[in-house]
């Protein structure tokens, strides 16, 4: 199995940059949104993580796999924990929570703290931001209001100068909603079932 993030060309390209990765179901695009993250920390770069679909241990052990336990930058918003109402809200720094994926006025204050903490305490000036995924946005708000969100969330991501990473099932959604977001992003990672194991993953605009 090759590395999926060696195809997609997201070390050469320029700060403040944001993409989206769009595919069916089950052909990888969260492994490799994880991927790139990992790739980052390598070199010293920032890790946020905002999680609308899981927990924060979740994603927190999903990214920590990828990086061998080391003391990297992470922070993590977690959309889902207070929602369901299920785990504990447990008292972590890499951890802030929003009260629902619909609370998208709180999920893009708590981005703004850590890219701040990030940037005034930790002396990080490189983060990479993943939002996984657009389409449970979706599925609790209209596409007018997740566009919006999404706007001001992708200008945050441009003004830091960061790189942003949207992770969105294709199928889900019509091919009006999928090209009317689509005009958010600078680049377009698409994953499609290719032959045997691996995915096709074509890029655009990166």
């Amino acid at each position: 199995m090759y590395d999926l993030v060696d195809v997609v060309p997201v070390d050469t390209i320029d700060p403040g940059t944001n993409v989206l990765i769009a595919g069916p179901p089950m052909t990888g695009k969260q492994r490799i949104a994880y991927d790139v993250l990992a790739r980052g920390a390598d070199r010293g770069d920032g890790s946020i993580i905002v999680t609308t679909k899981d927990s924060a241990d979740k994603a927190i052990n999903e990214f920590g796999g990828r990086v061998d336990g080391r003391d990297v930058n992470i922070g993590v918003v977690d959309c889902v924990t207070k929602q369901r109402g299920i785990g504990t809200v447990d008292d972590d720094p890499r951890i802030k929570y929003a009260s629902s994926p619909v609370d998208m006025t709180g999920i893009g204050i708590k981005l703004s703290e850590f890219l701040q903490e990030f940037y005034e305490v930790r002396g990080v000036t490189q983060n990479r931001v993943l939002l996984h995924s657009v389409s449970t946005l979706l599925m609790y708000s209209d596409l007018q209001t997740v566009f919006r969100f999404l706007h001001v969330f992708t200008g945050r991501i441009q003004s830091a100068e960061a790189l942003g990473l949207y992770v969105i099932d294709s199928t889900a959604h019509d091919d009006q909603t999928m090209n009317t977001l689509k005009q958010l992003f600078d680049g377009v990672v698409s994953v499609d079932e290719g032959d045997g194991d691996q995915p096709r993953i074509e890029t655009a605009g990166l």
